[in-house]
């Protein structure tokens, strides 16, 4: 092994305690209530709404329901991202899949939802909300 291999090999051993330990601080924390916008084209009124994990709302003809919600701890970058289902009720009242995926609250044209009367994006997680909590299924 060279002098300079040496040398790069001791300054990464010499770093990577330091590294490790916030690596691991950096994980994903689940949250319970995921919390979406949405936009009603004919009136340009803008809703904020929390929806629980596996849970659905229905927004206008769309029915929004959250399969999980990621933040971080406040030591770390928010970087809030969640996995989603929106279906939509059509006019003969059949239920039709129109999103299926990852919804980035930093980045909320990405993959929102674009229905040509209602747009459905995720702005944030958080672990309690003002709504009550669904009642326990037996």
């Amino acid at each position: 092994m060279t002098f300079s291999k040496k040398l790069l090999a001791g300054v990464l051993l010499g770093v990577l305690p330091f590294v490790a330990p916030q690596m691991a601080s950096a994980a994903r924390l689940e949250n319970p209530v995921a919390v979406f916008a949405g936009i009603d084209k004919i009136t340009g009124r803008i809703t904020t709404f929390d929806v629980y994990v596996n849970e659905t709302v229905q927004y206008g003809a769309l029915q929004v329901t959250p399969k999980v919600c990621y933040s971080r701890d406040d030591t770390e970058a928010q970087k809030i991202d969640g996995f989603v289902e929106v279906d939509e009720i059509t006019l003969d009242r059949k239920i039709r899949r129109i999103f299926t995926g990852w919804m980035f609250a930093d980045s909320p044209g990405l993959n929102a939802v674009e229905h040509p009367i209602y747009d459905v994006w995720l702005t944030g997680c958080k672990a309690e909300s003002d709504v009550p909590a669904p009642a326990p299924s037996n």
